[in-house]
């Protein structure tokens, strides 16, 4: 079994360390900033082994290229992506493998339209990185895909075994519960959530990863079904919103205006 240990960089960025803990394999996941991955592998005695990327935008891959002039490995990225540093483009249904560790490559198109996400589905460990579509408590940004995309692409992490610990990229869980919490006020699981939330941040404490169980139960861009969020965003927006994929849209339109308290 891999062990996964965060590299924080820029503001809220999580660049994930994969290693064997047998053979000091390391792989990287979106290395937006190459300095702290090579900080990071000089303090632990790591080897890179490899690269992985989730889709194109630069707080992403912008520490690809300084990474490959410290070795060159190979970089696993979305087939349809024009990152030139991508050796091995792949798509959904292929396998990675990594750090003595297989993953399933999904597509999970929305917040761009090349994203994808790797996963390890081993029943008693099971994991995915999904960069920035599943975020803790919330979700990405709708840029280059459509709702209906974005929603679909969530679906598919959510069908996931509950036990997966989810790995996104960014520290957002905070203000993302926060809106949540806007949703649902009356919810005390996702109050007692965020109070623990609050907590580490204090603490300058990761909050990712996080259980899907934990995502299915308090994330409300992952219940767009449930009747009780319906009608908080049909109450919001004024409108009526017949299906899941519109229930969506109006959420995540509200959270791009969302002021944290």
């Amino acid at each position: 079994m891999f062990k996964v240990a965060p590299i924080l960089a820029f503001t809220d960025n999580y660049i994930w360390l994969i290693s064997n803990p047998d053979t000091k394999e390391a792989w990287v996941v979106d290395p937006g900033d190459a300095q702290p991955v090579l900080d990071k592998l000089a303090i632990s005695g790591e080897e890179l082994a490899g690269i992985l990327i989730t889709h194109h935008h630069p707080d992403h891959t912008g520490g690809i290229a300084k990474l490959l002039e410290h070795k060159n490995v190979p970089v696993y990225g979305p087939a349809n992506d024009k990152i030139k540093e991508i050796t091995n483009r792949v798509k959904e249904g292929d396998t990675v493998e990594a750090a003595g560790s297989s993953f399933k490559v999904i597509e999970i198109p929305g917040h761009t339209l090349d994203h994808i996400a790797f996963v390890y589905d081993n029943a008693e460990n099971p994991a995915v990185f999904c960069g920035d579509t599943l975020f803790a408590g919330g979700c990405g940004r709708v840029f280059e895909g459509t709702a209906e995309q974005m929603h679909g692409s969530l679906s598919k992490l959510a069908a996931l075994h509950k036990d997966t610990q989810v790995y996104c990229a960014h520290e957002y869980t905070q203000s993302n519960l926060y809106f949540a919490r806007e949703v649902s006020p009356d919810e005390q699981a996702i109050r007692d959530r965020l109070s623990r939330t609050a907590t580490k941040r204090r603490h300058s404490r990761p909050t990712v990863p996080t259980p899907l169980s934990i995502e299915l139960e308090t994330n409300p861009f992952l219940r767009c079904d449930d009747q009780d969020i319906k009608a908080s965003i049909e109450t919001h927006s004024g409108k009526t919103l017949p299906s899941p994929v519109e229930v969506f849209a109006e959420m995540r339109e509200w959270k791009n205006n969302f002021v944290d308290p």
